[in-house]
């Protein structure tokens, strides 16, 4: 079998439905903390690229220019986050900061079914995400990471193409 890719999988590589299963994920170890959209998008990156933040093996291969694909991944997340609301795993609220994101009671049962490697080894990176995010508090963590691969903000901005 060849490298896995969208011929293989149906356009499955960097698809909503993968970014969505990621959101759930990160969202389940998270728990009960609430992302805007913003944090998603990073913590969606982050949670590919582990092993940049030395945390455990990254779960995407090491791109060059990995670091530009926050500059893309916004609308993927966005479009990741709807899906996973369809499908009951995602909520989102309104609250004083804006739109937020977190797990739904349903998430918990959804993420413990998946058992594929990448699947296992996603849950991995997400557990250690959240275990950094415990470590240090969100701020902090959010520093830490923009240390590590630059000023992402303006990525998010509402004009963003």
């Amino acid at each position: 079998m060849g490298a896995l890719g969208e011929s293989e999988f149906g356009g499955l590589f960097n698809s909503p439905l993968e970014a969505g299963i990621r959101a759930v994920v990160v969202l389940e170890h998270l728990r009960p903390q609430a992302l805007d959209l913003a944090e998603m998008v990073l913590f969606d990156h982050v949670v590919v690229h582990t092993a940049d933040l030395g945390g455990p093996p990254s779960l995407h291969p090491d791109v060059p220019g990995r670091k530009g694909e926050l500059l893309v991944r916004r609308r993927l997340v966005e479009a990741s986050l709807q899906l996973m609301q369809r499908c009951h795993l995602v909520d989102q609220e309104s609250a004083d900061e804006g739109i937020i994101y977190r797990a739904s009671d349903e998430a918990a049962a959804y993420v413990e079914l998946l058992e594929t490697d990448y699947s296992v080894q996603m849950k991995t990176c997400a557990r250690w995400v959240a275990e950094q995010v415990r470590i240090h508090g969100k701020a902090q963590f959010k520093r830490l990471v923009r240390e590590h691969i630059g000023d992402w903000t303006e990525a998010f901005q509402t004009g963003a193409p």
